[in-house]
Parts: structure tokens; C-alpha cells; sequence
């Protein structure tokens, strides 16, 4: 089988590479995924793609004229996808649904840690011969209420890791987690989470009824000074709100690895040019806001998974047409 992958960086060629051995044919493209590059998947059977690919409809029908039968996404989210699409016309869509949820979860913790702590300021002063404390001042993560919203594999790994810090978890997602409620943490509606909690972590998918699931309304019902972590899907923070939340003080921190306008920037060497996008040059104005650029997945454990699943679903559908990763339209 002949794979075209795109948005395709070094890693990926060589984790994919290592994976293959030679089974199928392999051709690494760095252009993203849209309508405009659809011919480069020509005599291909299968497309590889990743979060910020635009797999639409019209690409779709530009990939249904080629005879690609496959779109499979290295990455867990789905959201960039018309699936409905892909559905009439015959393309069959997989992805990874839990390449490494402890890569995810554990990032999310370094990133409140690192910005609570300020340790990313500490490092810049020390190297300086700035020894000083002022602005370092973080708190204690021991007995505070952090609030869950999503807790599937990724979301339940890092509710365990803050009950690991003394922290009282509540939890809001449609299917409770009976393992979470055993070891003290309990489900709660969204209101709840949003006036109680001290930190809000966010672990849900992006669809319609999630985006901007933090906005100018939900924010106005959280504690002053609360602190927002995101390692899902930038769409579902409304970055203006946020942005309205720091500068008045009633959001006290805010963490992300992703963002909603991201697919413009991430995942590319921009440190030459002028950035665009005036809303995110905002965000990096504020001292109590720390960004990484969709990293969390990035660990050698979740790579060579993301690789071996993919290869193996698409393996799958060349054998009987089925797979277990198969995402469809509701």
C-alpha cells in the first residue's frame, strides 16, 4: 500500500520508518492536508494526516477522484475531519485513539507546575546571576479543588496524579469512572466545577457543544484567580474572553498547549517573521500565562504508538474493510 503523509516533520518519517519495515510504501510530505494539495496523494491508497490537516469536503472528493480509499489520523481528535463526508463518499477514516495518555497527562502537570512555580522565570534569572525572589511567589497545589472536565483516559490519569498531590478532584463528563470514584473523586455538573474550583483542567473533545466551552459567561462564574490548564483542543477556550479574564485579575493563571487558531503557527520554525496574529501575541504579554506549541503528546513512548496503531489500522482495513479505530458520523 502506498501511504502519502502529511504535515509531515522528521520524527514522523523516522518513527514511521522504524514501524514499517518496508511492508508498505512510505512518501512524507511537509505541506498540510487541503484541497490545494490533494494531488500529491496521487496512487495512493491511504492518506496519513494530523491535527491541523484540513480533511473537508472538498478535499475528500478530491481524494475520492484519486482512488484513496483510507484517511487515517496519527493523532486521537477527529475534529478537523467531515466525516459525514467521508461517509458518502466511501473513505473510511481511523485514528489513534490513546497513543500514550500518560504523555498528555503528565505534561499537563508540568505545565501547571512550571507556571505556578514560575520556574521557567527562575531558570532565565539564575542563568543571569538573578538570584532574586521577587515574582516567584507560586501556592500550594495540597488541598485545593481542581476541577476535571473530561475524564477519558487522559482526563482520569491526570484526576489520579492530583489526587496524588492531596487535592480534593470533581469531575464533569457524560460517563463517570467508577475507578475515580472509589479513590475519592466525585461527578459534579459544570456549574459547579466553574464556581468552585481552583484550577480547571480540560481533557474533553472539541465538537459543537464543547467549543469555547471557556468563555466570557463561564469565566464570570469561576473563583477570582482560578487557574485554567488546556491540553485538549484549543477551540475549546474563547482566547478573547481569556484574554479579557487575565487583564481584569480574575483569571489568575492560565496554561496551554494548544489554541484555537494554532494550525497557522504550531508545529513550524516561525522565529524569523512577524507574527500575525494579534490575538496570540497578546496571550504572551501576560507574566502568568505559559504556552508550549502542542508538545504534549511528544514522548518517545507515544510516537513509536502513534506509528505501530496506525500502520496496523490501516493494515486492518486492507485485510477485511474493518477496524476497530474506524471513527464515523454520528
Amino acid at each position: 500500500m502506498k501511504i502519502a503523509f502529511f504535515s509531515s516533520k522528521r520524527y514522523d518519517e523516522k518513527y514511521f520508518k522504524a514501524a514499517n519495515q518496508s511492508q508498505h510504501e512510505l512518501v512524507f510530505f511537509e505541506t498540510k492536508l487541503a484541497e490545494r494539495s490533494v494531488s500529491l496523494a496521487e496512487g495512493a491508497t491511504a492518506v496519513c494526516v494530523f491535527v491541523n490537516d484540513h480533511v473537508d469536503r472538498p478535499t475528500l472528493e478530491g481524494l475520492a477522484r484519486l482512488g484513496v480509499k483510507y484517511v487515517a489520523l496519527r493523532c486521537a481528535g477527529f475534529n478537523n475531519v467531515d466525516l459525514e463526508a467521508a461517509e458518502n463518499l466511501g473513505l473510511k477514516v481511523v485514528r489513534v485513539p490513546a497513543y500514550s495518555p500518560h504523555a498528555v497527562a503528565e505534561h499537563t502537570l508540568a505545565l501547571l507546575l512550571t507556571l505556578n512555580r514560575r520556574i521557567h522565570r527562575s531558570y532565565n534569572r539564575v542563568r543571569e546571576g538573578n538570584f532574586a525572589l521577587d515574582g516567584l511567589v507560586g501556592f500550594d497545589l495540597h488541598g485545593l479543588t481542581v476541577g476535571i472536565i473530561g475524564t477519558g483516559k487522559i482526563g482520569s490519569i491526570v484526576a489520579s496524579l492530583f489526587q496524588g498531590f492531596g487535592c480534593q478532584v470533581i469531575c464533569h463528563d457524560k460517563f463517570e469512572n467508577e475507578s475515580l470514584i472509589l479513590a475519592g473523586a466525585s461527578y459534579v455538573d459544570l456549574e459547579t466545577i466553574f464556581s468552585q474550583s481552583d484550577v480547571i483542567s480540560l481533557h474533553c473533545p472539541l465538537m459543537e457543544s464543547t467549543h469555547h466551552l471557556i468563555d466570557a459567561a463561564s469565566i464570570s462564574k469561576m473563583k477570582k484567580g482560578v487557574t485554567i490548564v488546556n491540553t485538549s483542543r484549543g477551540g475549546l477556550i474563547d482566547t478573547a474572553a481569556v484574554i479579557g479574564g487575565l487583564k481584569n485579575g480574575h483569571i489568575g493563571n492560565l496554561a496551554i498547549d494548544v489554541y484555537e487558531e494554532e494550525d497557522s503557527m504550531f508545529f513550524e520554525d516561525q522565529s524569523a517573521l512577524v507574527m500575525q496574529d494579534d490575538v496570540f501575541a497578546r496571550l504572551l504579554t501576560f507574566p502568568n500565562v505559559l504556552v508550549t506549541g502542542h508538545q504534549a503528546f511528544f514522548t518517545d513512548t507515544a510516537l513509536t504508538q502513534i506509528a505501530s496503531v496506525t500502520l496496523q489500522n490501516l493494515n486492518d482495513l486492507a485485510a477485511d474493510g474493518s477496524c476497530k479505530n474506524e471513527v464515523k458520523a454520528d
